[in-house]
């Protein structure tokens, strides 16, 4: 018999000694123990840390072990010798190693080999033998770090192979002699290091195995050593083939091993054989995991590995492949419908669509065998038949033969009869009868991209679905199992999704929907499906589906796009407003929904009926969609209204009345604060406010929405209702304590909570104005207001504006403000009462209405030009610029309007000056009005223009410079100012020139002070002395302000005055004879200063203030210290 060297070490063994498990080691026979005897020996030679009892009847059992093993001698003779010269000469021969390489003949350890190191090692003693075998392994390391440096160049070098290691009779005590010495040198001796000598010598997998079974401690150290230092293209090789020996003999650290190799990306082959060897139990899922994970360089390593090896057909790569598919082959046969089958099939699918892997005879029999199997009507059966159909898709070599296609198709038509069965038994929401039915409308659109699509998100994996595979399995479908008719018929009767949210993943019938109402196959057909899209969006909650959106933009273009195939086509009916206000009446809105005081237009009730749907408590996300929905709906109808009443289609229009009764704003904010839910509806929601409904996208609301959300408060216990908000109210002026204590309660809830007391909140408004008032009531007041207009704010606008009503002095009761009249006429809102314009927090609210009025003024100009299309070019207006233009000077009037109106209550008036606290109240109210001019000029510089064109009283100059920032921007216009004819705008102009010159001394403003000064002089050569007075009168206290900020125009001012002076003189010296005494009469005259019952000539007066202008220029401009 053959005598057998270097057998395997036993895995008991190993993890004996790694426990130092003695009584197991006992039991081991000698033949078992004999890898790590030199480690016994040591145990029970060397004195142990360790003196207790348990540790001396140990070293006893061991040194029984050992007693009849006649190797032991040659171990304890290896022990014996001089450790300390050895390391001496075994740190020298390193170093010299080191510096001359593997080329150097001369040797520290050993010197003068005569016979062959071989039969030297064989005739020589212990001592002898241990330098031999360091030294030969000295060379072969420097001979590896001489190949490692230079395989990236072209210099040549390898490791030799090694005469002492070839002779197998010798392996067993060349292997005592290395672990003795890495057992004794530790310092010098390295075991990672050695390891990776031993790779290259004879049966070096054993041979490690013994060394590391000897320091079991250094296992994994081992391991990783050899996972990381292995090349990237290394796919197996004697490493792979250690590492498999050391799992062999320690298999608990398979696991580690494997996953350090998929980690580092190496030896792929290693990763299957210990998966197979080891895990076999987790082969399909730890496979997969590696096609489909989520680290994709993991994923791009591994593909690469299966295909290359699939390619080359020989090597280490393709023998462990074919194992790995021989052993999922072996499991294909066996499998039987279920979680575990969809997991093999998911895994085949990656092997051909990511791997590259052809699949063979027995493998597309089993595959096809497998995926028509008929499942029970279960959750997993459900996922099974779905993967099953993507897997039929996405492989086409499963339909390769007759037969094949023949079992094929009448599985899915199979599938087509048992899907509502499979639905309802398996209780599962996203069956397959919808995937089917997707499959089935992407085939007749024929959008095959789409189909793929379908399969990757089934699958969970990127597969190349490539079209002319899909040929015959589109003709099945399309001709065989679904015809066109037979899809909108089917899709229509399919229940809609009851709670349909995004966590209900796979294929919907709202999939379904949503492809057909691209494709118009309902329209083709004529299948009505309002009230499937009505129940389905009355069906839906947070977090909204993603679908959801996307259908209802395709189902509005259903409505309202016309499609250029077909002038009779059919169009879907849109959502009445009664269906709309039935979600909305069971919210907190309802009030605003009464039903009994609805009428319905006749285009309300035609066509289909009302959908029955049962709406208790309607979610956000439905209503939501719902405003989605008519936002969507109007924009698309006003951009297509034109198409539309060319074709003479009767469209409906959801009036501006029931618009202006949905909760927009309140639910939008809903929706910003919830982004995780409905962040794909927000953005083109917000998009459509802002388009279409200006007035709801204010900033100064949407700051106040931030401040005012839904948060927790500090809850006061204070009842409100209707009577105690009455009570509070009616004692403003006599108790404003138990007022100011009503509104701190109503500012402490939610502004849902609180809207049903807008009414009664607002009722009382005017009783905010009074004289007693404190102006912390008011201010608590506009808190509470603010708080409610984040809610209803238009329905909030109008009730206030009708509050403060003030027509007639409040002799007219029955008037009453609608939305239509404030969007014709946003004016209306400033028709209040007129202690509001000295009231501040009063008129900030009144301020906000009003902008928000001239917002939707202006959008519902532009919605009436776009609903009123010029078809016929006839008549006064001929082209869509000139009602464009028209428009724009109607708004630009309005708002012009407005601004006149606010700079005109910046007056003093008579009552200001007998009581001093209005005074403090008009600085206050001069402060508003000016930040509200200045937000406006900001964003509509020609409105600036415009209503300085007009103008207002000079007096009021000084507020406007002074109180709105961007009052600068007037210097772009003042010159075309100052060339109007009028002498009162040219006034106004200088006028304005020398308050914006002292609040903006630029260059830019000196320049036109210069201009003004030029043109002044101009004018005093060619006016007639009537005009001329009229012009200087007013304009000499401009002088010495255009004077105090720019003194380089002293010279020309001075040259002005004297000039002007000079004639004003000669006209006085005339008296009576003046002519133009002839063209005046009275009015040359005035009072006066000196005798009150006489009159002087104005140009006499004219000359007195021009000398004081003079004396003050002098002072301010020229005797002023602090010029700059």
């Amino acid at each position: 018999m053959e005598t057998v060297f270097m057998k395997p070490v036993q895995p008991h063994v190993f993890k004996a000694l790694k426990d130092v498990d003695i009584p197991t080691l006992v039991k081991c026979t000698s033949d078992e123990i004999r890898p790590i005897i030199p480690c016994l020996v040591r145990m029970a030679l060397i004195a142990p840390l360790d003196v207790t009892k348990y540790c001396a009847e140990a070293k006893k059992d061991i040194l029984t072990l050992l007693s009849g093993i006649d190797l032991v001698n040659f171990i304890v003779s290896l022990l014996s010798i001089e450790f300390h010269a050895l390391e001496v000469d075994l740190k020298k021969e390193q170093q010299m190693r080191q510096k001359n390489g593997s080329q150097s003949t001369e040797s520290f350890l050993i010197q003068n080999i005569v016979n062959g190191i071989a039969n030297d090692f064989e005739q020589s003693d212990s001592a002898r033998r241990v330098r031999l075998v360091l030294s030969e392994l000295l060379q072969m390391q420097a001979q590896l770090t001489e190949y490692n440096q230079n395989k990236n160049s072209n210099a040549e070098s390898s490791v030799k192979p090694s005469e002492l290691f070839d002779n197998e009779v010798y392996l067993e005590e060349i292997t005592d002699v290395i672990c003795i010495s890495l057992a004794e040198l530790p310092n010098l001796l390295n075991i990672c290091e050695i390891v990776e000598v031993l790779l290259y010598v004879n049966k070096g997998p054993i041979i490690i195995s013994w060394v590391v079974a000897n320091m079991p401690d250094t296992l994994l150290e081992v391991a990783e050593s050899l996972v990381i230092n292995a090349e990237r293209n290394e796919e197996g090789g004697i490493r792979a083939k250690t590492l498999s020996t050391l799992c062999d003999a320690c298999p608990y650290i398979a696991a580690a091993v494997r996953a350090k190799a998929v980690s580092s990306s190496r030896l792929p082959s290693l990763v299957i054989n210990l998966t197979l060897i080891h895990h076999p139990e987790d082969l399909v899922s730890f496979i997969s995991g590696l096609l489909l994970g989520s680290d994709q360089t993991s994923r791009a390593w591994f593909a690469t590995f299966l295909r290359n090896s699939h390619k080359r057909g020989k090597g280490d790569g393709n023998a462990t492949l074919v194992k790995l598919r021989q052993e999922l082959l072996n499991r294909l046969k066996e499998a039987a419908a279920g979680v575990d089958a969809s997991a093999l099939l998911r895994l085949y699918c990656a092997l051909r669509g990511i791997a590259g892997i052809k699949f063979q005879d027995d493998e597309v029999s089993g595959l096809l065998r497998l995926v028509t199997q008929k499942p029970p009507p279960t959750p997993a059966g459900v996922r099974f038949v779905s993967l099953s159909l993507c897997m039929i898709l996405a492989c086409p070599s499963l339909m390769a033969a007759s037969e094949h296609e023949k079992k094929a198709i009448e599985w899915v038509q199979w599938l087509v009869k048992e899907e509502a069965y499979f639905e309802s038994t398996s209780g599962v929401t996203a069956s397959f009868g919808e995937m089917l039915l997707l499959i089935a409308i992407h085939f007749h659109s024929g959008q095959l991209a789409a189909v793929g699509e379908l399969v990757c998100a089934t699958l969970g994996m990127r597969v190349p679905v490539r079209p002319n595979g899909l040929a015959r399995i589109k003709q099945a479908f399309t001709q065989e199992i679904f015809t066109e008719q037979v899809v909108t018929a089917h899709a229509v009767k399919v229940p809609v999704t009851a709670n349909l949210n995004s966590n209900i993943s796979g294929y919907l019938p709202v999939h379904c929907i949503h492809q057909l109402l691209k494709s118009r196959a309902f329209s083709k057909h004529k299948v009505p499906i309002k009230n499937w899209i009505y129940s389905q969006i009355c069906n839906c909650i947070a977090p909204l589906h993603p679908v959801m959106p996307a259908l209802v933009e395709v189902y509005v273009n259903s409505i309202l796009v016309i499609n250029n195939k077909g002038t009779n086509e059919y169009f879907n009916k849109p959502i009445t407003e009664e269906e709309i206000r039935r979600v909305f009446r069971n919210s907190i809105f309802g009030v605003n929904f009464d039903s009994h005081n609805k009428n319905f237009t006749p285009m309300e009730t035609d066509g289909e009926s009302l959908a029955e749907i049962n709406i208790e408590k309607p979610t956000l996300a439905s209503q939501l969609l719902l405003i989605y929905y008519l936002l969507l709906y109007e924009d698309v109808r006003l951009a297509n209204s034109a198409t539309l009443i060319a074709n003479g289609r009767r469209i409906k229009s959801y009036s501006t009345a029931f618009l202006s009764e949905l909760p927009i704003k309140y639910l939008l904010h809903q929706a910003q604060k919830d982004q995780m839910s409905y962040g794909g509806l927000f953005s083109p929601l917000l998009r459509l406010l802002a388009t279409h409904f200006p007035q709801l996208s204010l900033v100064d609301d949407w700051m106040d929405d931030q401040v005012f959300g839904d948060t927790c408060r500090h809850q006061i216990d204070i009842n409100i209702s209707d009577t105690s908000i009455d009570e509070a109210f009616q004692c403003i002026e006599d108790n404003p304590y138990k007022t100011g204590k009503i509104l701190k309660a109503m500012l402490n809830k939610n502004p849902t909570d609180i809207w049903p007391f807008a009414e009664i909140f607002v009722r009382y408004v005017k009783s905010v104005l009074g004289d007693q008032v404190p102006r912390h009531i008011q201010e608590l007041y506009r808190e509470v207001w603010l708080r409610l207009n984040t809610v209803l704010p238009r329905c909030l606008w109008i009730m206030t504006i009708n509050a403060l009503l003030d027509i007639n002095n409040g002799n007219i009761r029955n008037v009453t403000i609608t939305q239509e009249n404030v969007l014709v006429d946003p004016l209306q809102v400033l028709r209040c009462d007129i202690r509001v314009f000295r009231c501040g927090p009063i008129l900030k609210i009144i301020l906000r209405i009003l902008e928000a009025s001239l917002a939707a003024s202006r959008s519902q100009l532009s919605r009436h030009l776009l609903d009123k299309p010029l078809l016929e070019k006839s008549g006064q207006l001929t082209s869509d610029s000139e009602r464009e233009e028209l428009k724009n000077a109607l708004v630009a009037a309005q708002e012009s309007a407005a601004l006149q109106i606010l700079l005109e209550a910046c007056l003093e008036t008579e009552e200001d000056q007998t009581k001093p606290e209005l005074m403090w109240s008009l600085r206050e109210v001069r402060s508003i009005i000016c930040s509200f001019l200045h937000q406006i000029f900001i964003s509509e510089p020609p409105l600036a223009k415009l209503v300085h064109f007009q103008g207002y009283p000079r007096e009021l100059i000084q507020v406007t410079v002074q109180g709105i920032p961007s009052m600068h921007i007037c210097l772009d216009f003042i010159p075309e100012l100052l060339s109007q004819a009028s002498l009162e705008k040219q006034i106004f102009a200088v006028d304005l020139v020398s308050h914006l010159s002292i609040q903006y001394a630029l260059p830019k403003a000196m320049s036109i002070a210069r201009l003004c000064v030029n043109t002044l002089s101009t004018l005093l050569s060619v006016l007639p002395s009537d005009l001329r007075l009229e012009l200087f009168q007013p304009v000499l206290k401009s002088f010495v302000r255009i004077c105090t900020a720019f003194p380089s125009l002293l010279e020309d001012i001075t040259s002005l005055l004297l000039q002007l002076g000079r004639i004003c003189e000669s006209q006085v010296s005339l008296g009576h004879c003046w002519n133009d005494t002839n063209i005046l009469g009275e009015s040359a005259y005035v009072a006066s200063d000196v005798q009150s019952d006489s009159k002087v000539l104005v140009a006499e007066v004219l000359c007195r203030d021009i000398k004081v202008t003079m004396s003050e220029i002098i002072q301010k401009a020229l005797l002023n210290d602090k010029l700059y």
